[in-house]
Order: C-alpha cells, then sequence, then structure tokens
C-alpha cells in the first residue's frame, strides 16, 4: 500500500517541481525532480500577475463555503425526516429519491440553462450555489447513521415533551458529528474542483472559479506549464488544510454511516 501510495503522489510531486522549473526543463527526460535553478516568478505571477488567481479563489470560496453550508443543513433534515419520522410511503419516496442518482449529472445541463435562464439567474454564482444546496449522496450518509441512532433515546425525549426540532438538534446532530464532517469535506470538495457547471453557467470573467482560472495559462498558440502548475498548486492549499482538519471524520464517519444499514 506504501508503494502504491507513492506511485499516486508522484503526478503531484511533477507539479510542485515543474511549478518552479523553468520552460526548457519542464520536457527534460528523464524527469529531473529538482530543478537547477528554483524559479519563483510564476508563483508570483499567479497572485500578481494580470488575471491573477486572488478573484478566483474568493469567487471559489464563496461557492463552495455557502453552498456547503447549505448542502449539509439541508442534507441532514432530509435523513431526520426520512429515518425518524414516520409518515406513509416514506421508504417509496426516499427510494425514487435515491434512484436520481442514477441520472448523468450532464443530462440536465440543457433545461438547468433554461432554468436558470428564465430565473435571471444565469452567468451568476447562484447558477452554482443554488443546485449545490441539494446532495442526494448527502442525504443517503445521514440517512444511513440516524437509523443507527437507538429509537428510544426519541422516545425518551418525546416522553419528556421535546418535539422533532428539539430532537433534531440537541439530540441527533450532537450524535452525528464524524458523518456531518465527512458530508461537509466530501462537499467542499466536490464544489471547489466543478469545472463543468462553472464552464456552462458564467460567462463574465469576473464570476470564474479556480478550475476556470486554470484556462488563463492556455495560450494561442502554447501552454504556460510553469505557470498552470504554479496555480495548480496554489488551488491545492484549501483542500490539503480541509483534508489535514477533518480526515479522522471521514474514516469515522463512512464506517458509521455509509456501510451500515
Amino acid at each position: 500500500m506504501t508503494a502504491f501510495g507513492l506511485i499516486m503522489l508522484l503526478p503531484f510531486a511533477w507539479m510542485i517541481s515543474t511549478s518552479f522549473k523553468t520552460p526548457l526543463e519542464v520536457f527534460r527526460f528523464p524527469i529531473q525532480w529538482i530543478p537547477d535553478e528554483i524559479v519563483w516568478k510564476h508563483h508570483e505571477k499567479v497572485w500578481t500577475g494580470p488575471g491573477n488567481f486572488v478573484s478566483y479563489y474568493v469567487n471559489s470560496l464563496k461557492v463552495s463555503v455557502i453552498s456547503t453550508v447549505g448542502a449539509v443543513a439541508f442534507a441532514a433534515l432530509a435523513a431526520y425526516g426520512f429515518s425518524r419520522v414516520k409518515f406513509r410511503g416514506r421508504d417509496a419516496m426516499f427510494f425514487i429519491y435515491l434512484s436520481m442518482m442514477m441520472v448523468p449529472p450532464q443530462i440536465l445541463f440543457v433545461p438547468k440553462f433554461v432554468l436558470f435562464d428564465w430565473m435571471g439567474i444565469y452567468n451568476s454564482h447562484l447558477a452554482l450555489i443554488l443546485p449545490g444546496m441539494f446532495t442526494i449522496f448527502g442525504v443517503f450518509l445521514l440517512r444511513q447513521f440516524f437509523i443507527t441512532v437507538p429509537h428510544e433515546i426519541s422516545e425518551a425525549a418525546f416522553i419528556d415533551g421535546a418535539g422533532h426540532p428539539k430532537i433534531f438538534w440537541h439530540i441527533i446532530l450532537p450524535l452525528a458529528k464524524g458523518p456531518l464532517a465527512t458530508l461537509t469535506i466530501l462537499d467542499f470538495s466536490w464544489h471547489w474542483n466543478d469545472y463543468e457547471n462553472a464552464l456552462i453557467f458564467l460567462i463574465d470573467k469576473n464570476l470564474y472559479t479556480v478550475p476556470l482560472g486554470l484556462q488563463n495559462f492556455v495560450l494561442e498558440n502554447s501552454v504556460d506549464y510553469n505557470g498552470m502548475m504554479a496555480a495548480a498548486t496554489a488551488a491545492m492549499i484549501p483542500m490539503i488544510l480541509v483534508f489535514l482538519l477533518g480526515q479522522r471524520f471521514i474514516i469515522e464517519g463512512i464506517a458509521n454511516g455509509a456501510v451500515k444499514g
């Protein structure tokens, strides 16, 4: 496993190494992992040059944070309803809802384009944020955990006079810190790396997110690989920080939620 892990890290090592090389060293074979001279200008250009990444970073953080907060909140509420509230057709409704995961998202691009244009949110961050606030996988993940919480706890709370809102907020959510953190990390990753939706629903360059910003390094007759790798290295920083802060919750949440039930 260590050997396979090292193999998977090789492209990342090449990316970071290339961001500090000169253009002539990029395609040198065999690969020169450590450049003869460390070149910082590519990283400086990413942050201070024309078309710098500051606005792209701000846009990506805005879309990713708002979408993730909304997705976790709505998924938790829906999962509670599907797991703890008894009503007619609950399981059938959840099965139909879950079956939507089999629909390829590319099929929905045209209907979403028409809908967003009619709503007046095309070419705005709302076109990314509003759909991003709903996640079928998130509802499934949290529901699978919620159904493992003993119903005796809810029944005891009902006897004490608590309703569903109080049980949800004061009992279920504190027990679900692991799955909630897992969903937060995974959902943030999806939105931060989302390229297709941003490409289709954003036109104004001032609204571009980080994945679209990488296109600035594709020139008319060539590709600025050094600049692109420097930008990609910078784009990895939030993901690395999020993973380091929540890696233990990923393992705990998936073990307790996704593989049960």
